[in-house]
């Protein structure tokens, strides 16, 4: 099978509403909404470095869309359009059915069409950018954080790091614990629909990738903003609550790979109702840095920091 056969097998459909020209050609053409503001977000998968070679094609499909989409997410985005530029190491029919079938199925649920790419050969690397939009001065940031929000969190935390654990032999899981967490690892939920409820009412927001600590620095540095945080405010799963503290502190503070939505909005804000769990975590403050308190309000010495791929 070649390079031009494969794109159709696998990744050509019709153009979709708002795609003028889309697979096939040398560029995309879609049809902008008047007015809006274009969003554009790129994410790039690399074997070995962001998912395990045992995992399923059907879930990588989903995984390395889902993360672009938690980008748009964040910004309160609506999906519009993705590529994908794919490094095969060889043409795997079965693999390639799988994996078009997990991204498939998220992108038909998100409404987002594929519109352009690129294959080639060389070991498994997977690059999507993906385009949505948003109405003019409502795209959410991270740099809108005021002194005396508070912070919120989507979901719950630190199961996709548990699972990661459990394939470093640190932790040990098995049956339904441990297919939860795999779950959480490998299919995780992108907030589409919160974040564009969140526009009007959140303040600043950024999707969790890197781990929370991490992630909301970002967000307070941004900002120019501190922050206190309640170590025991933060959501967990039950199968969480069991580890040992320091397991859970790690999974929850510098986990990664949660895709949750952490934001900002004022005291009192009248939060979004669309199906998804929201957990006040902390508050938004003048004094610089980000600080970890345990239930009795004193200072959590953890040690701990989040993902970075030239440090980790």
């Amino acid at each position: 099978m070649g390079e031009f056969d494969l794109i159709r097998r696998f990744f050509q459909r019709p153009a979709a509403a708002g795609v003028e020209v889309g697979v096939g050609d040398d560029c995309a053409v879609l049809v902008p909404t008047p007015g809006a503001r274009w969003l554009v977000s790129s994410d790039m998968l690399v074997e070995g470095r962001h998912f395990l070679s045992t995992v399923d094609p059907a879930r990588l499909g989903h995984k390395a869309l889902a993360v672009n989409l938690s980008d748009l997410a964040a910004c309160g985005a609506t999906p519009r359009g993705f590529t994908l530029a794919l490094a095969l190491p060889r043409a795997d029919e079965a693999w390639l059915a799988g994996f078009a079938q997990g991204l498939w199925a998220l992108a038909d649920a998100s409404g987002i069409p594929l519109i352009g790419g690129d294959t080639t050969q060389g070991p498994l690397n997977l690059c999507l950018t993906v385009f949505g939009e948003a109405p003019p001065g409502q795209a959410l940031l991270r740099s809108g954080a005021r002194v005396g929000d508070e912070i919120w969190v989507s979901g719950r935390l630190g199961d996709a790091r548990l699972a990661l654990e459990v394939f470093r032999g640190r932790v040990v899981l098995a049956g339904e614990a441990f297919e939860q967490v795999r779950v959480a690892m490998e299919l995780p939920t992108p907030r589409l629909a919160l974040g564009q409820a969140l526009r009007g009412v959140a303040t600043a927001a950024l999707d969790i990738s890197d781990g929370l600590l991490g992630d909301l620095g970002h967000l307070l540095a941004a900002s120019g903003v501190g922050a206190t945080l309640e170590l025991a405010a933060l959501p967990r799963s039950a199968v969480l609550a069991v580890q040992p503290p320091a397991v859970q502190q790690e999974c929850l503070l510098a986990g990664g790979d949660d895709y949750e939505l952490v934001f900002t909005a004022p005291p009192g804000a009248r939060l979004p109702d669309v199906g998804v769990p929201l957990t006040r975590i902390g508050r938004i403050e003048a004094a610089p840095g980000l600080r970890v308190v345990d239930a009795r309000g004193e200072r959590v010495d953890h040690g701990l920091r989040s993902f970075d791929h030239f440090q980790s």
